[in-house]
């Protein structure tokens, strides 16, 4: 009846400890000391309380309701040095251990005896071979040694694993042996009685154990790692096509205002100066700007910098029309969307035109959504370049290419002929409020003149 005592008891066991694991990750900063191989003082110290908090909730209930499968103080301590390193594993021992350091029952040695494990864990990961040898540990030990056998791997990595299978059975041993000597004492626990009726096999079984919660640990918690550095690398590489798609506009709009400075210079010196002040404005912006998103006012504010300029060129040929929703204003949008769209009314639909021509610059809130609208009276898109927009030129196909990087399939972008001559270009995005609104400076929609 013993055995099957303690069979079932290392099977809750494992269980327990698996959904302590999962427990300890749910806290936000966790994925921020996972992530990281090398940690300052105080980040080990709040590693260290994590490791410590979760796993003393296992040995406080087996101390207070005598439920022996929720003690893991042991497995706990031993891992969070194998993570986090000395300070860790001693600090998150000496933690598990206080709810049986401080029971009636005095267990002082779980004391010690956590504490040095925890620093046990952390001299074993100073023999690592790699940061990533110690997340390798599988607890399917046993196929682990069979393929290191087959394949002869006598290597650095393969005696590192041995060295931690060694160590989970050493602990486990010493636990056990010091618990059987001062088992009248009731100094330390052990998950079985030093009289019990055990056949060998079920004792190998109890150290089996300990290594199976070892290595599940690792488990579960290298698989979160896992999940973890995939979206950070889709995060970096979101970022980094953004980053080309912004480079590209950049030079492209540089070009075209350059072009307009030159020619001021000859005719108007004073406009040309005023000019190259508005340029190095919208530089400025440009340079000190890394966020994905800006508030819509100030991709307005930029804007009117912009056709500031092209006015310049165009003169009365040029005209503006704005119909901005206030509500709108604090809404945040793509960095540097509009800009391309407009450069696309003036260079394709404006300035062809005999006569010159308007832009329309309209935004608002449509179901919850933001929908922003520039449309020009200009010379239009013919037909079969309407068909391929989006893959030909730096403009339009940038946009579509931001956008759908940012929102995938959660936008609208058309580009339609309007009546009348020219093209209605049209942006729906899901509104996004700006966090920054007590201190947003305000807009004036009647200005560009």
């Amino acid at each position: 009846m013993a055995q099957a005592d303690l069979l079932v008891t290392l099977l809750v066991k494992i269980a327990v400890i698996a959904s302590m694991a999962s427990i300890s990750l749910r806290w936000n900063f966790a994925k921020r000391m996972f992530l990281r191989e090398q940690r300052t003082i105080r980040q080990r110290l709040e590693l260290s309380a994590l490791f410590g908090i979760v796993f003393a909730g296992g040995t406080l209930v087996r101390v207070v309701l005598g439920y022996r499968a929720a003690e893991v103080g042991l497995e706990g301590a031993f891992v969070s040095g194998l993570v986090g390193g000395y300070v860790t594993g001693s600090v998150a021992g000496a933690v598990i251990a206080l709810p049986a350091f401080l029971s009636p029952g005095f267990e002082w040695a779980t004391l010690p005896l956590l504490v040095g494990v925890g620093a046990l864990g952390g001299l074993l990961r100073a023999f690592s071979p790699g940061p990533e040898e110690v997340w390798r540990f599988s607890p399917l030990f046993p196929f682990t040694l069979w393929s290191w056998t087959r394949a002869r791997a006598a290597n650095s990595q393969a005696a590192f694993q041995l060295l931690l299978l060694t160590g989970c059975l050493s602990i486990e041993f010493v636990r056990t042996s010091l618990a059987h000597a001062f088992e009248e004492r009731g100094w330390l626990f052990a998950p079985y009685a030093k009289d019990a009726d055990l056949n060998p096999f079920t004792v190998a079984l109890a150290y089996c154990a300990t290594v199976i919660c070892v290595g599940l640990t690792l488990k579960v918690w290298n698989n979160t790692r896992n999940e973890w550095k995939l979206e950070e690398q889709r995060r970096l590489l979101i970022e980094a096509r953004l980053l080309n798609l912004t480079s590209q506009i950049n030079p492209h709009f540089l070009f075209n205002t350059l072009n307009s400075v030159a020619s001021l210079i000859r005719i108007d010196q004073e406009q040309a100066r005023q000019t190259v002040f508005r340029l190095s404005t919208i530089m400025r912006r440009l340079l000190r700007k890394h966020d994905a998103f800006s508030p819509l006012r100030d991709e307005l504010a930029f804007i009117d910098d912009y056709l500031q300029i092209e006015r310049v060129r165009f003169g009365d040929k040029l005209r503006i029309e704005k119909d901005v929703d206030p509500a709108t204003l604090h809404t945040l949008i793509p960095s540097m969307i509009l800009q391309p769209i407009v450069e696309n009314s003036i260079k394709h639909g404006i300035g062809p035109k005999v006569g010159g021509g308007t832009i329309r610059l309209r935004s608002g809130l449509r179901g919850g959504r933001l929908q922003i609208e520039v449309e020009d009276d200009g010379v239009g898109i013919a037909e079969d370049a309407m068909l391929h927009v989006f893959q030909k030129g730096i403009g339009f196909s940038n946009v579509h290419e931001r956008l759908s990087v940012l929102f995938e399939n959660d936008f609208h972008l058309t580009i339609e002929h309007r009546e009348g001559g020219g093209v209605r270009v049209r942006v729906q995005i899901p509104k996004i409020e700006d966090p920054d609104i007590p201190g947003a400076p305000a807009f004036d929609p009647a200005k560009t003149g």
